[in-house]
């Protein structure tokens, strides 16, 4: 590591690590380029919405995120934040994953080190 870079560290059930070096494999990454890639990208157009922009105040409930909290807490053992936080984004983790690879194959996307992660292919 050079003088501008600083480890950060994270848990994740095995699973889904194994999943990760396997996609970053088949991209040609090391691990560590491969997250600091997909954190980068997620966070390119992530936007929390505002609590006092909500029309309703039981949208909350209806924004599917109770049942599946509800879901994974139903059992007698206690669940963690981090379990917690891997059960409700395993979904959208996955879709993520499939698209990506489906726009890959179809040429519609491309993954690059060099220019900062996924790009659209441009055409000719």
């Amino acid at each position: 590591m050079g003088n501008d870079s600083v480890a950060v560290k994270t848990y994740v059930p095995p699973y889904q690590k194994d999943r990760w070096r396997e996609h970053a494999d088949r991209l040609g990454m090391s691990q560590s380029e491969f997250v600091r890639t997909m954190v980068q990208a997620g966070r390119r157009d992530f936007e929390v919405p505002d609590p006092a922009e909500r029309e309703e105040p039981g949208e909350a409930e209806s924004s599917g995120l109770e049942p599946r909290v509800k879901d994974a807490l139903t059992g007698e053992d206690g669940c963690s934040w981090d379990d917690l936080l891997a059960h409700v984004t395993e979904d959208i983790e996955n879709r993520l994953e499939e698209t990506l690879a489906d726009l890959q194959e179809q040429n519609v996307v491309q993954y690059s080190g060099r220019a900062g992660g996924y790009r659209l292919v441009e055409d000719p």
